[in-house]
């Protein structure tokens, strides 16, 4: 293993089962993973960006990976098509514990099948096994499998352009795009709690008006029951209708290039869904969206037409 020390780059590491206990090196690292750490699969979606990818990357890997949900994903573009990595983030850092590489002391997380272009020729992992690219994949193989050949050497080289950030803990995996994303996210639930609060402090000014009128016709609405009873019947109509509003933004996320919505039907009790695919592969990420969007209660298809329903 060649490792780079000058200038200020960090070293890189190839970390794989059987590698010797790391000593030697001081101050923080950066590491690649082989095969062996993690899961992968090439779709061809038709989305253009990553964060877009990531939604149906958990149910991309169901059935492939014991517990999804503890995994985590990292999505990057491949040519024509998306490439999904599922990995373990705490099986890795127990594993760099046991080879005297502490957690907090990795900075950037890498996968073998970012650099696969530099895989052309066999780079040796301890006596047994080899890591090499087959048909655009980078795999790990049995040495005694190689024919003679050159054998290649792992270095600075092979440091892709972007990676994961480990994090003090090595316990939560975030590229820098997920974080800016989510800083968004907040950012955005930020604004729309203000708006909310401004919108409800209209509404109850309103109300309040509308009850003083009544307490001067209706002696009775003093009460204080009363006046609670018809405050928390306004509350529950708004929880209801924002709910409706909920449901509608979801179907409307569920239609894109190769979907129709034949019929929607809702009412206070639940909502009723018909979408027509035009092929099986658009039909098959339809299902992945009525899966991930957590409003879908019961989905069933006949040919190239599904029915989703759920509860308001």
């Amino acid at each position: 293993m060649s490792l780079n020390f000058s200038g200020s780059r960090r070293p890189l590491i190839l970390v794989h089962r059987a590698m010797p206990t790391v000593t030697g090196i001081e101050g923080r690292v950066d590491v690649m993973v082989t095969p062996q750490f993690y899961t992968l699969k090439r779709e061809a979606l038709h989305v253009r960006f990553a964060h877009q990818a990531q939604k149906v990357a958990l149910s991309l890997f169901d059935g492939l990976i014991d517990d999804p949900a503890r995994h985590d994903y990292f999505v990057y573009r491949e040519e024509d098509a998306w490439v999904f990595i599922a990995y373990d983030p705490k099986e890795i850092a127990s594993f760099l514990e046991s080879k005297g590489l502490p957690p907090k002391r990795v900075a950037k997380l890498f996968f073998a099948q970012q650099a696969k272009k530099h895989f052309s020729n066999p780079v040796a992992l301890g006596e047994k096994e080899a890591l090499v690219r087959i048909d655009q994949t980078v795999t790990v193989v049995p040495r005694a499998a190689l024919p003679e050949q050159e054998w290649g050497v792992f270095d600075e080289t092979f440091r892709p352009g972007k990676g994961v950030s480990f994090g003090a803990t090595g316990a939560s995996l975030l590229t820098r795009k997920q974080a800016v994303l989510l800083a968004v996210i907040l950012s955005l639930f930020g604004v729309i709690w203000l708006v909310e609060g401004w919108r409800y402090g209209r509404t109850n000014t309103t109300l309040q008006s509308k009850l003083e009128s009544y307490y001067a016709k209706y002696p009775s609405l003093q009460s204080a029951y009363t006046r609670e009873s018809i405050a928390a019947k306004y509350r529950k109509i708004d929880t209801a209708e924002r709910k409706k509003r909920e449901v509608v933004g979801k179907i409307a996320g569920m239609l894109f290039k190769g979907v129709m919505l034949q019929s929607f039907e809702m009412d206070e009790k639940g909502f009723r869904a018909v979408f027509e695919a035009a092929d099986a592969k658009a039909l098959k990420r339809l299902e992945a969206l009525a899966k991930a969007s957590g409003i879908v209660k019961k989905q069933r298809k006949t040919g190239t037409t599904m029915i989703v329903e759920g509860n308001v």
